[in-house]
């Protein structure tokens, strides 16, 4: 029902309403297996599926590239009828098992929050394998300023329910390279990851990450693990995100709206901006 205020007679408000269809953004739950093992349960719309499993693995710190799976294919699960929400990757013999190489702990994800069950900080602050901090890559005030429009021009589903979040990897010149939507900021930026891996990209030296909403500290740990320098955000970042973002050397750029932004780490890979600039946080 859509309802809308309208003026009556005499000008005393009056309700309008009508009644038809509309078309609302999906979410289901995924179930992420490793070796026939449940370990993630995640709120996503379904597509990518396969993309969202790798790339969740790898920012989890249980793979570090292409390499390290053998096969991941959907799976029916256990509903009728079946859902085909269930993803099982199975791994190299040579990579350890998440219960030998991740701390133990299980997982649980929501659309809302990424890190939902785990026990504290320190078990969600994985370490990368790429040493981000190293990335000479540089980055034109202009460009960055266009990647808001640039994702949002290609939010095909967003288009149709406006309840869909995004994530899009640019080059440094602001060529869009994939996006993913997902009613979860996190799982579209595991999809871009895991498109990633499957295309065997890693480490995403020399890209951007751009997203819509804020950028949280699991969306800056989720960049470092996949090598990324650069991450930005159409809203504010979290005290968190920033001090991860300092940590790992990872460029983190806010509040990117029309011709303004704030950068809160990493200031010299925005081209214009002194050297010497000390960030307050």
């Amino acid at each position: 029902m859509d309802v809308r205020p309208a003026a009556g007679p005499g000008g005393a408000p009056e309700v309008e309403a009508r009644v038809g269809p509309d078309t609302l953004a999906a979410e289901e739950p995924l179930e992420i297996r490793v070796g026939g093992a449940p370990l993630a349960v995640t709120m996503r719309t379904p597509g990518d599926d396969l993309d969202l499993a790798v790339g969740f693995l790898l920012t989890e710190g249980v793979i570090r590239g292409a390499g390290d799976v053998r096969t991941a294919k959907l799976c029916s699960g256990d509903e009728e009828p079946n859902s085909y929400n269930v993803v099982d990757v199975r791994l190299d013999p040579a990579v350890p098992t998440p219960e030998a190489g991740v701390a133990a702990r299980n997982f649980y994800t929501t659309s809302s929050c990424g890190v939902c069950g785990k026990a504290s900080i320190d078990a969600v602050r994985t370490r990368s394998a790429f040493d981000v901090a190293a990335d000479p890559v540089t980055v034109a005030p202009a460009v960055l300023a266009g990647l808001p429009d640039a994702l949002r021009r290609r939010q095909r589903a967003f288009d149709v329910t406006g309840g869909l979040h995004a994530a899009g990897l640019f080059t440094a010149d602001g060529e869009l390279v994939c996006l993913r939507e997902d009613v979860g900021r996190h799982n579209a930026v595991d999809k871009v990851i895991g498109w990633a891996v499957r295309e065997r990209r890693l480490p995403l030296a020399g890209h951007v990450l751009m997203v819509s909403g804020r950028a949280s500290f699991e969306l800056c740990q989720k960049a470092w693990m996949a090598g990324l320098p650069i991450l930005a955000a159409v809203s504010a970042p979290s005290t968190l995100a920033v001090d991860l973002a300092a940590e790992a050397g990872l460029t983190l750029v806010g509040f990117l709206r029309g011709p303004t932004f704030n950068v809160y780490a990493g200031p010299h890979r925005v081209q214009g901006i002194p050297a010497a600039t000390t960030l307050a946080h």
